[in-house]
């Protein structure tokens, strides 16, 4: 009798300790914490050393269609062609561990190969857009009386006007430029070919020092320093200087949908975030949507944090457009979304051919929020041409100001299916760690329930045979 109420007391000990336990296991949240580091020999590593999903660059045009009427004060008419892609490798180079491998140098190298079978024609296809080396050099020289005599003399010669046309090819990896040439007799350090992605085939945008994420799980990937800079000095704030986030390719795991993630890109020239949006499911692995929302590119007015991406100070945009002049050389581009998407109605209206649609501009970015893997992305940027009168080039220049949209790119990436094996037998393994707790709690509540059983079957036969006594001595 005292070993049956030994082992049931026993079972009552054993359910509350094991109870106890699987509560304890999930309020601290131990097992979700899955290892991701940059160190050699892991998945994370290897997958951040040479991304293995192919990545492809697209790029559309906006070839205008009425130069004359656009010099007589019409607005732009264009029609977009497109896309002409490209595959983007991006391996991470000259990679370097420092201070005991809590920090990892390295350079982003990208190469960009024409893909004929997923684009719309070749390279030597011709496209009709605004003259921006003549625009920049006005700006730059309008001051100089010598030089924008010069300008203007050798324009007036050339019959070279506010309009040019080039191949894709030329547009985007560089041609010679004439006017650039000429003006080498007085700048000799000018470079004198044009090109909007002019060296950056096969090249790097400078080094980067990434946090490795040994120390702090959510600094796996963060940006520490660029170019050995750990801020920005291109705006008019330290806010809008900072340099947050990772490059946009890796985030750290056990992600919620309440975080707000940061990036930097160098394209933007700033750093950006994304909040949730919606889950969503890539190759049957689950996933959470962020993407940057409208605030992101409000103008002051609307998100007064922005005030420091006005330039010069004072000098402020509408929303959804950033002036990125000061740090592409002094030309005159303007970054927006394709399409003006989440921009001001004024400039969808402003060029004729605008369409703005959310599923096709918007930028998005999925995750696995267990790992943190980026499971389907797509950045869409477009480049615009802000030209405005310049009275000291009144001879060439009829027009008073004119935002043209140039190049609408977007660049995409989606998980390959060898990952996607990987991938999903982690989540697999993990989903059952993470389900050890509530198995001990189920466990503690089945193992309680036998107890109390036992205690009531206990105590009933007691009573019943105190019961019957009288009967059995009468």
């Amino acid at each position: 009798m005292l070993l049956k109420s030994c082992c049931i007391y026993t079972i009552g000990v054993f359910s509350i300790l094991i109870l106890i336990s699987g509560i304890v296991l999930v309020l601290s949240d131990v097992f979700p914490h899955i290892e991701v580091v940059l160190k050699n020999g892991t998945m994370a590593f290897e997958a951040w050393e040479n991304p293995p999903a192919p990545i492809y660059m697209q790029f559309y045009f906006f070839n205008l269609t009425n130069p004359m009427e656009v010099l007589d004060g019409d607005r732009p008419a264009v029609v977009e062609i497109g896309p002409y892609t490209y595959r983007e490798y991006r391996p991470m180079e000259q990679v370097n561990f420092q201070d005991n491998g809590t920090k990892v140098s390295a350079v982003n190298t990208k190469t960009y190969i024409f893909q004929p079978n997923m684009s719309r024609g070749p390279e030597s296809d011709l496209i009709r857009t605004v003259n921006i080396p003549a625009m920049t050099v006005m700006e730059k020289f309008k001051d100089n009386f010598i030089v924008a005599n010069v300008i203007s003399s050798y324009m007036t010669g050339t019959d070279q006007g506010l309009f040019v046309t080039h191949t894709v090819g030329e547009l985007l990896w560089g041609y010679e430029d004439g006017l650039l040439k000429a003006l080498k007799t007085f700048q000799p350090d000018l470079d004198d070919v044009f090109g909007l992605f002019y060296k950056t085939n096969a090249s790097n945008d400078g080094e980067y020092v990434f946090f490795s994420g040994q120390e702090n799980y959510k600094d796996f990937a963060r940006v520490d320093t660029w170019n050995s800079q750990s801020s920005l000095d291109w705006w008019t704030s330290d806010e809008c200087n900072m340099i947050n986030g990772t490059n946009g390719a890796f985030f750290h795991s056990v992600i919620t949908k309440n975080e707000t993630l940061y990036m930097f890109s160098s394209d933007l020239c700033r750093s950006l975030y994304a909040v949730y949006e919606e889950d969503v499911n890539v190759k049957g692995i689950p996933g959470y949507r962020f993407s940057p929302p409208s605030e992101v590119f409000a103008n002051l007015t609307v998100n007064p944090a922005n005030a420091g991406f006005c330039v010069p100070a004072g000098n402020c945009l509408g929303s959804g457009v950033l002036n990125v002049s000061g740090c592409k050389q002094g030309a005159p581009i303007i970054m927006s979304s394709p399409h003006f998407y989440q921009a001001d109605e004024k400039y969808v209206q402003d060029v004729f051919g605008m369409n703005p649609e959310k599923e096709q501009h918007q930028t998005t970015i999925d995750i696995n929020p267990l790992t943190g893997i980026v499971l389907q992305a797509a950045k869409r940027l477009q480049v615009n041409v802000y030209v405005e009168k310049i009275p000291s080039f009144s001879s060439v220049m009829r027009i008073s100001v004119i935002n043209l949209a140039l190049l609408p790119s977007s660049q995409s990436v989606l998980i390959d299916d060898e990952s996607v094996a990987k991938l999903k037998a982690i989540v697999t393994e993990q989903n059952v760690v993470v389900n050890i707790p509530f198995m001990l709690i189920g466990l503690g509540i089945i193992l309680g329930g036998i107890f109390m059983f036992l205690m009531c079957r206990q105590k009933v036969p007691e009573s019943t045979a105190a019961e019957r006594q009288p009967l059995l001595s009468s």
